[in-house]
């Protein structure tokens, strides 16, 4: 009988998935949940102004979209006062990852990371044959400057570091970041990615020349902006990195709907603002249910919480499925001693409100 011929790197790699999606869950509980707390994505919805564009876009949308992203792309540049050729724009930014790591990493290549960071990059590595270095969290914060040690011994291409932090929502400021730069080695590149950048502190973004060959950062439209759905993320670098992009992207890949609505979504300041806001205000109520029943709220530069429950991995699971039989969705940090934390997504009062109803069930559920 005839069968794929895999390659032996795919054959020895497992059939998973880094994350199981809350439609999974639904479908496993046999109910929807009420309250969807577990993805990071924006509860608050996109600006009004984007959603518009891509009603109006609907109608074009047999026509492919522009593979260049010639006005996103533009409108970015001017945004964040660089050139248009130290703009890219893809499919998110987990789309971005995986073409930069299959543009520098080949089987065997080192890549440094964090132990228990965001699982999706560690999944491309894998899929190109790269090896995994990861050097744990120190006091709840991933350690740049021991990324950026492993990274000198064991002769890494690729660091992989986000800032602000998830799944612990903890922050660096830039100017250590750009301190930390003039250590990285030669010939290795940093990836920061800056998806929660827009909910952090001031002086959080590094002030980085766009044309550094040093780094590559890594923007969304998926959180602050509320379109996850739309798989719109951009990365800033120096222009002949941004043009080897175009040697393995998927040209087609972003649609005309999504590329007006991220262009309306930038234009519109004012949604952006009250997002902003609203987010702050759940960051609070986490922190005060989380209070209310003994628990403690990490500090949080993104617009999720992650709350510590005071034991270990275990009874933080249990803490976990319980929520999820309640009908809330949340999530947690994968590798101890993190993992002894659940994660909650910042939502409006109605979700908050759930919350602070399930939560002490489920504290009483796990003791």
């Amino acid at each position: 009988m005839t069968h794929p011929r895999y390659t032996p790197l795919v054959q020895s790699l497992p059939a998973a998935v880094p994350f199981v999606g809350p439609e999974e869950q639904e479908r496993t509980r046999g109910a929807p949940f009420a309250a969807r707390l577990g993805a990071n994505e924006s509860l608050f919805g996109p600006s009004p102004e984007a959603l518009a564009a891509m009603r109006a876009e609907a109608a074009e949308v047999w026509k492919y979209g522009d593979p260049t992203s010639h006005d996103l792309r533009a409108a970015l540049a001017a945004h964040l006062g660089v050139a248009p050729g130290n703009v890219l724009v893809g499919e998110g930014i987990d789309g971005l990852l995986g073409n930069l790591v299959r543009l520098l990493v080949a089987p065997g290549d080192r890549v440094v990371t964090s132990d228990g960071a965001y699982p999706t990059f560690n999944y491309h590595v894998a899929g190109f044959g790269g090896v995994l270095d990861k050097v744990p969290y120190a006091n709840d914060t991933e350690n740049l400057p021991a990324l950026i040690a492993r990274a000198r011994e064991v002769g890494a291409k690729l660091i992989y570091f986000a800032n602000p932090d998830n799944p612990m929502g903890s922050w660096m400021t830039g100017a250590a970041i750009s301190a930390a730069l003039d250590t990285v080695p030669e010939g290795c590149l940093l990836c920061l990615d800056e998806a929660y950048i827009e909910f952090a502190p001031e002086g959080t973004a590094p002030h980085i020349a766009a044309d550094d060959p040093r780094v590559i950062r890594m923007r969304t439209f998926s959180k602050a902006y509320g379109m996850a759905g739309a798989r719109i993320g951009y990365a800033i670098a120096e222009a002949g990195l941004i043009r080897a992009f175009d040697k393995v992207r998927n040209h087609f890949g972003m649609t005309r709907m999504a590329q007006a609505g991220a262009l309306a979504a930038l234009r519109d300041g004012a949604w952006l603002t009250h997002v902003l806001a609203e987010v702050a205000q759940a960051r609070a109520e986490i922190a005060r249910i989380a209070a209310e029943n003994g628990l403690v709220a990490l500090p949080s530069a993104t617009n999720f919480v992650t709350v510590d429950c005071g034991r270990d991995g275990a009874f933080a699971r249990c803490v976990l499925q319980s929520l999820v039989e309640q009908g809330v969705f949340v999530r947690m940090p994968f590798v101890a001693p993190q993992d002894r934390c659940i994660r909650i997504s910042c939502g409006p009062a109605r979700d908050m409100a759930i919350l602070a109803e399930t939560l002490p069930k489920a504290l009483a559920a796990a003791r």
